[in-house]
């Protein structure tokens, strides 16, 4: 199917799981979900189809280590490689939407590589102009975890910490609910939040790169 936006029932579909995340719920709306939810989210990504292939994220919750032990998450995503090694998520929920892309979590060797870029004088000064760069145009820089001190090997007052302590780099933005939302221009959002990381991920890719481990390592 063509993309045509987010119609009005997937927005009714989390509001329901919203107010009961129960597999009676879902069974009983799981019609909705795969007819207005993931088939337009599918077709999405079919759009944006240069910045995969993508893996759209299951819908369950592993809530063996959670206090929280609703079964359901109250979004759909999808996160797609690019071969340089730069990630690009995407996820729709009722709260909005977000897109954003970069290096979410780093493997030990990707760290070791980006670690020496920041401390070198040029590649590191040129990564701050970058990161101030994404801001400006809206998006959020971040990552999925940071210490809270300085890497080991590194001073506490080094001019760039707090991009050390990160254990990735990302820019992303969160788009509110909106009228747009359920149509084409939804798009064209996504490709422009991408597109304004393009400097930054082209940095990631020259200076990181892909991790070079077993899949075991990684982990």
């Amino acid at each position: 199917m063509a993309f045509s936006g987010f119609p009005l029932e997937a927005v009714h579909f989390y509001e329901g799981l919203q107010a009961d995340n129960s597999r009676t719920y879902w069974q009983a709306h799981k019609p909705v979900y795969e007819q207005s939810v993931r088939a337009p989210f599918l077709a999405l990504l079919e759009e944006l189809a240069e910045y995969g292939p993508f893996q759209v994220f299951r819908p369950y919750k592993d809530v063996r280590f959670s206090k929280d032990k609703t079964p359901y998450k109250e979004n759909i995503g999808a996160y797609g490689e690019s071969q340089g090694g730069a990630g690009y998520y995407v996820a729709f929920s009722l709260t909005g939407m977000y897109a954003g892309s970069g290096y979410y979590s780093m493997a030990t060797d990707q760290l070791e590589r980006f670690r020496l870029a920041i401390d070198a004088h040029h590649t590191g000064e040129e990564l701050e102009r970058l990161v101030k760069a994404v801001e400006k145009s809206g998006l959020k820089p971040g990552a999925m975890s940071e210490l809270k001190t300085a890497p080991r090997g590194f001073p506490k007052d080094h001019p760039r910490i707090e991009l050390l302590r990160r254990k990735g780099l990302m820019a992303g933005r969160d788009f509110g609910p909106a009228k747009w939302m359920q149509t084409k221009a939804v798009v064209a959002k996504v490709r422009d939040a991408w597109q304004a990381a393009d400097d930054l991920n082209t940095w990631l890719n020259l200076h990181v790169g892909p991790s070079t481990l077993p899949p075991d390592e990684f982990r």
